[in-house]
Formats: C-alpha cells, structure tokens, sequence
C-alpha cells in the first residue's frame, strides 16, 4: 500500500496560516465579547433618567452641557431636591453618568433621592470667577436657574459638591454664597495652604489665589458657611491628604457641623466609585432636613 504523498513546506506554511487565522478571529471575537460585556454595554441607570441640557453661558462664553440625573421616584414639581455636582479636572458633565454605583446609589434613597446636575465644568476652569469665564457665576446664574426651572426643583433644598477640582469648586461657591445651600460636600477636594502650591492653571494669579482662599476663609469662622451641613473625605494616599487633614482641623475647631472621612485609597476614579451611596446618603439627608 502506498503511502500518501507528503505535503509540501508551501502546504503547512498555508495550513499553519489558516490554523492562525481561525485561532485569531476566535481572540477577536472573544475580546469583542468581553468588551461588550464591560467597556460597550450601557451603564445600568436602576430606574433613573438622564437627560442632557446644552446651554449658552454668558458668563464663560461657550456652550455648556449639562446632564440632569432624575430618580425613579419624584415628589410634585416645586418640591423636589438638588444635588449640583461639579466634575474634576479634565472631566466632563458625563464623567459620573458613566459610573453604575453612582445610579445604585441613587436608587437605595428612593423617594429621597433628589435630582442630580453635573454640570461641564471646561478642563481647569476650577469653578470660580476667573480670566478665563466666570465659571461661579455660570452655575450659580445659569446652571441652578435651568435646571430649576426645568425640572421643578425647590429653591431652598439645594445642595452643591464636588470631586477634586469639584470639591474645591464646591466649597469656594458655598463660602462666597452662605446660606444658599442645604449641605456642601468635597470628596477628595483639591485644596492648598499657599497660593505657590497650586497645580499648574487653577488660578490666574496670586491675588486670584488669595480671592478663594478656601481654608483661609473658615479659620475662625464658625459660621462661614452659613451653618449648612459639610462633608469631607479624602483617601489615605491621596496627595490632597494634608491640605484637607488642615481643612477638616479648622472647622473642628470652630465647631462647624462636619462629617470627615478618611479611607483607603488615592486620588483616582475607583477610590470615589466605592463611596458613592455615602455621598448621596450624606446629600439626601441634608436635603431633607432643610428648606
């Protein structure tokens, strides 16, 4: 019996192609399907409704987005709570929306989760008045009344807060407008003792600096933020750590009425997305003892 023919180099350098082929396109198609699992899939909102705003601000000179978060559950329009959350630096009005433990924290306040406006805060516009636009008066004037109006929130049940860039925006626009909001909070805030320390772009000047001072400003002042409820926390590795530990000390000792927090982690994206029901807890109770 003879033996078959024995094949070429050309025919296994082909079939060894085709077998590299196939083996390709199954990686492929595997990496699509975890993708699509994680990466691609869309964020679970838990009931909630994201609806996105665009508006044109005189006050900075460009177009703004804005997304609204609205809870499954909403009292009658008039009455129902805010939460203005300001982004970090380099964000954008939908970095949050992006996050599911955001929405899963929304949906275990139930009927007591409020309304939520992320604003787009530009790259380093650090949220205060500034050369550049005035970004305070953007949310204070603009972002606030829209969403007001649209949404049928309640003027004095509103509360502000931020992550880094957002936290000392928060603060900043709490201390300049005291009394005009239920609760503050700065989860991680971007903070400074000297105006020399600050990151490249977050003030125009010293004398800008010296303007939204924010931990001069409540040092022996018990009332600088008009009584409100304040927040914050900040990860044991985070390089904020000892301007905020400084922050936290002066409003212990003026006897403000403080929640602090310090938990494992750094200044990073994973570190807020573990606490995000604290933070809405902390908000939803703060709005539902005021106004």
């Amino acid at each position: 019996m003879s033996r078959p023919p024995r094949p070429t180099r050309r025919r296994i350098r082909r079939r060894r192609l085709g077998a590299l082929a196939v083996l390709t396109v199954f990686a492929i198609a595997a990496i699509y399907l975890v993708l699509a699992a994680t990466v691609f899939a869309p964020v679970d909102e838990h009931g909630a409704k994201v609806t996105h705003l665009t508006i044109h601000s005189k006050a900075v000179g460009k177009d703004l987005g804005i997304d609204v978060v609205e809870p499954p559950r909403l009292p009658a329009a008039g009455k129902r709570p805010l939460l203005v959350f300001l982004h970090g630096r380099g964000g954008s009005e939908e970095t949050t929306v992006e996050d599911e433990n955001f929405f899963k924290g929304l949906a275990k306040l139930g009927p007591r989760a409020p309304v939520v406006a992320f604003p787009d805060g530009g790259d380093h516009g650090y949220w205060h008045d500034r050369a550049e636009g005035d970004w305070g008066r953007y949310v204070m004037r603009e972002v606030i009344p829209t969403v007001s109006r649209r949404f049928g929130i309640d003027p004095h049940r509103i509360a502000i807060g931020g992550i880094s860039m957002g936290g000392f925006g928060a603060y900043d626009l709490a201390l300049l407008h005291p009394g005009r909001f239920c609760a503050v909070g700065g989860h991680s805030p971007a903070l400074w003792f000297e105006g020399g320390e600050t990151a490249p772009g977050a003030f125009d000047d010293a004398a800008d600096f010296e303007r939204n001072d924010v931990v001069r400003m409540v040092q022996g002042d018990p009332r600088a933020f008009g009584g409100i409820r304040v927040w914050n926390d900040y990860g044991t590795e985070d390089p904020f750590r000892v301007y905020d530990e400084g922050f936290v000390s002066a409003l212990r000792a003026d006897g403000a009425d403080l929640s602090a927090h310090s938990w494992p982690g750094g200044h990073e994206g994973s570190y807020w997305n573990k606490h995000w029901a604290a933070y809405l807890r902390f908000y939803a109770n703060s709005l539902a003892h005021c106004g």
